[in-house]
């Protein structure tokens, strides 16, 4: 797989924009990008499930966020 770059990207659009030119003319880079973020939200979902018990499951992650400053 060969990804070329028409500019190089300066801002955050313009790596957006890059992102998904590439994207639309590769399909085996959408495929490989889909399972990369398949693979992430199926481990993620495992953490969260053995991190937090299923009592009061949203309360505590709702907390744990509070903690990090994602979420007020």
């Amino acid at each position: 797989m060969k990804i070329t770059m028409k500019k190089i990207p300066k801002t955050d659009l313009d790596y957006v924009e890059f992102y998904a030119e590439n994207l639309k003319a590769n399909p085996e880079f959408f495929k490989q990008q889909k399972d990369l973020i398949e693979s992430q939200l199926a481990s993620s979902s495992v953490l969260t499930k053995k991190r937090f018990s299923k009592d009061d499951f949203k309360l505590k992650v709702r907390a744990h966020l509070k903690e990090m400053g994602i979420c007020s």
